[in-house]
């Protein structure tokens, strides 16, 4: 009994007194990073992540219409994987290979610049005009005109979590929507 006593008093006393610095230890170990090296060859290092933030979402993400030809949507994957992270200036030239890649149209479309897409999508290749004004609102794989006054304009294809053309973007294009086009 008096063995036990002695055990017990001992592990309150190291209990007492060792929590404080081994606590102490933890909280003053640095953050991991995460190192790596970018396409450039740099060497980059980024704090690593280890709590959860849960933030709303302001934009939801596409949904996909049934009544949309199957091939918009491989022709949304077809661009995604094919852009770029910062814009080249080519969106229609790199929205036409994909839809080209997917089967959409047939043939290329011949218009130069990206704010005449959807009048040709419409004339030549069956495409209709959706009654979408919103950009965050427009089916996957549609693809969405945008004019300029004096600039060619732009034209990308709405993927599930965002808009895609010569380069990837979580935004639609700041200029005026034109249309929202499909094909059934």
């Amino acid at each position: 009994m008096r063995k036990l006593l002695i055990l017990t008093l001992t592990v309150s006393a190291c209990a007492a007194f060792c929590p404080r610095p081994a606590f102490a230890l933890v909280f003053s170990a640095p953050k991991p990073n995460f190192v790596y090296t970018d396409a450039s060859g740099k060497k980059q290092s980024v704090e690593v992540v280890d709590k959860y933030y849960p933030k709303k979402i302001v934009h939801p993400f596409a949904k996909s219409d049934t009544n949309i030809d199957p091939k918009l949507r491989r022709a949304a994957t077809i661009a995604q994987e094919r852009a770029r992270a910062h814009s080249l200036s080519k969106c229609w030239h790199f929205v036409k290979e994909a839809l080209v890649a997917a089967g959409v149209v047939k043939s290329r479309p011949q218009t130069l610049l990206a704010k005449q897409a959807g009048q040709e999508l419409v004339n030549s290749y069956g495409f209709k005009k959706l009654p979408v004004s919103n950009p965050y609102e427009a089916p996957v794989g549609s693809v969405l005109v945008y004019g300029a006054k004096r600039a060619a304009g732009h034209v990308e294809i709405r993927t599930e979590d965002g808009f895609v053309s010569d380069f990837r973007s979580k935004t639609p294009s700041r200029r005026p929507l034109l249309g929202v086009f499909a094909k059934s």
